[in-house]
C-alpha cells in the first residue's frame, strides 16, 4: 500500500496493492439486532459480551482515524446501529468532520424500526440519506423472513425518515421462492416514494438456521424478468458503494443490483468494514482482518494506530471467493454479515 499527498481534503489518500483507493469506511457499532431474518442469522443467536465492544468514543476515534487518512464516506452498520445505546452520540461527534469538510457523507444502513424516534436527530447531524432494509411489502411474509420484525413500525420508519427530509433507499435481498413475485410492486411502490431501491444477492456468511441454496436468486435472472416489465437503462450513477444501476423509463426512478455471486464488484472495491470490537476487515468474504483495537489502546496518540491502518490496507486482497451450491454446505466465511457490518 502506498499513501500519497494530494491537494485538499485530507491531505492522504489509501491505496491498496491493486491501485485502489480506499475512501469507504462501513463501521458496525453493534452485532445485535432487533430482528433475525432468516438469510441473515439464526433464531437463537449468541453475541457479543457487551464489554468486549470498543466505546463509542473509542469508535468515534478510530473513524476520525480513517478520516484523517482519506476516507470520504462512512457509513454507521450492524446489526442494527440504532439499537446500540447513546448511539446519536456516535453521530453527532462525527458530523464534526461533515461542517470541517474532511468527510463528504455520513449514513447509516438499518432496518427501520428505530427511525420512528431517530430520524430528526440524524437529520440534525447532517446525515442526508438513509438505506432501509425491506425484503417484502407483504405484512405477513415480513414476519416469516425477519422472525421478530414488525412490518407497520418500518413503514413508521420510512415516513419518519422521509418527513425528516432524507433520502431512503430501500434494500432488498433476493429470496428465491420467498420474495420474487414482488419486485414489480415493490419498485412500483418506492419509485411512487421517491425511493431508489437496490436488489442484494444472498450471501454465503455464517450459520443460518437454512440452507443458502434454496434462498439464493442470480440478479440475472431478476433483472431479465423485470425487463419483461420495465424499461431498463445503464446509467453511470454511483453512491460510492457496489451497486451497478439502471433507471426505470417509465418510473424516472433507480433500480440497483449488487452482484457478489454472478459478477463480483471487486476491481473497483474502495471499501474497508471495521467491527464493534475494532477488527479490521480489509474484504468482505475474506477471513484476514487487522486488530486496530490494541494499537488504538496502546497509545493515546495515532502514531501507531495509523500504522496498523497502512499495515492492513497493504493486505487488501484482490477480491472474494463466495460460492454457493450444493456442494459447497460450509459458508464462504464464518462470521454472520451482523459482525462485519451490512
Amino acid at each position: 500500500m502506498t499513501v500519497e499527498r494530494i491537494n485538499g481534503g485530507n491531505g492522504e489518500k489509501m491505496i491498496d496493492p491493486f491501485g485502489r483507493h480506499v475512501s469507504y469506511l462501513r463501521v458496525s457499532v453493534t452485532d445485535r439486532c432487533d430482528f433475525r431474518c432468516v438469510y441473515c442469522m439464526s433464531e437463537n443467536m449468541t453475541f457479543l459480551p457487551k464489554k468486549d465492544l470498543l466505546t463509542l468514543e473509542e469508535l468515534d476515534r478510530l473513524c476520525s482515524a480513517f478520516v484523517a487518512k482519506g476516507v470520504r464516506k462512512l457509513r454507521i452498520t450492524g446489526g442494527e446501529p440504532l439499537v446500540r445505546k447513546n448511539i446519536m452520540w456516535l453521530f453527532e461527534a462525527l458530523s464534526r468532520h461533515l461542517k470541517s469538510g474532511a468527510l463528504d457523507e455520513l449514513t447509516l444502513t438499518t432496518n427501520g424500526s428505530q427511525m420512528p424516534r431517530f430520524a430528526e436527530q440524524l437529520a440534525a447531524c447532517g446525515v442526508k440519506r438513509v438505506n432501509i432494509s425491506l425484503d417484502t411489502l407483504v405484512p405477513e411474509k415480513f414476519k416469516e423472513i425477519t422472525r421478530w420484525g414488525n412490518f407497520d413500525q418500518v413503514m413508521a420508519g420510512i415516513d419518519a425518515a422521509q418527513e425528516a427530509g432524507l433520502h431512503v433507499k430501500i434494500n432488498a435481498v433476493a429470496l428465491k421462492g420467498v420474495n420474487e413475485d414482488e419486485y414489480d410492486d415493490m419498485i412500483r411502490w418506492a419509485h411512487g416514494r421517491g425511493m431508489d431501491m437496490t436488489l442484494i444477492e444472498a450471501m454465503p456468511m455464517g450459520e443460518i438456521d437454512g440452507d443458502r441454496t434454496d434462498q439464493y436468486l442470480p440478479l440475472s435472472v431478476v433483472r431479465a424478468r423485470l425487463m419483461d416489465s420495465w424499461t431498463l437503462q445503464d446509467i453511470a450513477y454511483k453512491t460510492g458503494g457496489p451497486a451497478r444501476y439502471v433507471e426505470v423509463m417509465e418510473t424516472g426512478g433507480k433500480i440497483g443490483f449488487i452482484t457478489p455471486m454472478t459478477h463480483n464488484f471487486c476491481e473497483s472495491c474502495n471499501r474497508v468494514r471495521l467491527t464493534c470490537t475494532g477488527t479490521l476487515y480489509m474484504c468482505l468474504g475474506q477471513d484476514d482482518a487487522a486488530d486496530l483495537r490494541a494499537p488504538l489502546r496502546a497509545s493515546a496518540d495515532d502514531a501507531l494506530l495509523s500504522e496498523a491502518i497502512d499495515e492492513a490496507i497493504s493486505r487488501k486482497p484482490k477480491g472474494h471467493d463466495f460460492i454457493i451450491d450444493r456442494r459447497t454446505s460450509k459458508p464462504a466465511v464464518t462470521r454472520h454479515m451482523s459482525v462485519t457490518g451490512g
